[in-house]
């Protein structure tokens, strides 16, 4: 890490009304939150709220931080490398640093937003793992990333304490693992989605027989090997490793809270040999189920 933090990038300079908020980590606290071991990886430079942002835009060519926007209400746009891309509610618009940008309300709906800066050694794996190579991504306006702005937009009135700010940097960590969640959970209800809470609620009632890669997909109308590719890229997991560890888990839950035996639970798991049971529970889990179930007694 370098001995101090650099300024950071310029915010808006757009008026505030009473009821936003607008707060810059001061600069004694950067160079702190850079170089201590809890914040060090990710930490917001700035952060806050525009409701209803009439006139609100920015252009920069330099920029130093990483910028996340969420767009709650309203309407806006994003220019990059000359390509304008609208923004609505629900969108969330991610600003790499390095990336030159302008973006605007508009006139006659301008937008309400949550936004943060944000710099550290681990914020390049959290924008990988948003898909961050996208510009804009639909995240719905969720309650929890409402929640989690809120609760980082709580340090404005600390007096710069470090650990206010160092908790608003851990609840950035969260907040960005929670926009990947949601993003997820917007793909599953969207039209071309392929009924993913219907589909896992029958795999989980069939959780105690086998289910075929064939049997699967024909629930969803897909051919096999075009179900298989888009249940991968919706969940992260091949369709039967996702049920095989489902099994596990209802076989953790059997060991937890019931006094059946190893083989009983294989056998209400649909395996007929608990050897292989235990074979591919201790393969998934880490431990063999007896030791699994020794392990949890505390």
């Amino acid at each position: 890490m370098s001995s101090g933090a650099k300024p950071l990038s310029r915010p808006s300079n757009w008026p505030l009304p009473a009821d936003g908020r607008r707060i810059l980590t001061p600069g004694f606290l950067l160079n702190v939150l850079e170089n201590h071991a809890l914040t060090g990886g990710c930490f917001p430079t700035a952060m806050g709220y525009y409701p209803a942002a009439y006139g609100h835009h920015m252009r920069r060519e330099q920029h130093d931080d990483h910028l996340l926007i969420l767009c709650t209400d309203g309407r806006g746009q994003v220019e990059i490398e000359g390509q304008v891309l609208p923004v609505c509610s629900g969108d969330t618009v991610i600003l790499r640093r390095g990336l030159a940008h302008a973006y605007t309300a508009n006139p006659d709906d301008p937008w309400t937003l949550y936004w943060v800066h944000f710099r550290g050694s681990d914020t390049q794996a959290f924008l990988r793992h948003l898909d961050a190579g996208q510009v804009c991504i639909h995240t719905g306006v969720e309650p929890s990333l409402l929640s989690g702005f809120e609760q980082m937009l709580s340090v404005g009135t600390t007096g710069y304490r470090l650990n206010a700010f160092i908790g608003a940097a851990n609840r950035l960590r969260h907040l960005l693992a929670e926009f990947a969640l949601c993003r997820d959970l917007q793909r599953e209800r969207s039209a071309g989605a392929m009924r993913l809470p219907e589909l896992q609620s029958f795999m989980r009632e069939r959780i105690g027989n086998s289910l075929s890669l064939t049997e699967l997909a024909a629930f969803t109308g897909l051919t096999p090997q075009h179900f298989a590719a888009r249940y991968k890229t919706e969940t992260g997991y091949p369709p039967m490793r996702h049920f095989l560890h489902m099994k596990m888990e209802a076989a953790c839950r059997l060991l937890d809270s019931t006094q059946h035996s190893v083989k009983t639970v294989a056998a209400t798991l649909g395996y007929s040999d608990p050897l292989y049971f235990s074979r591919v529970f201790r393969r998934t889990v880490g431990l063999s189920p007896s030791d699994y179930r020794k392990s949890h007694r505390g």
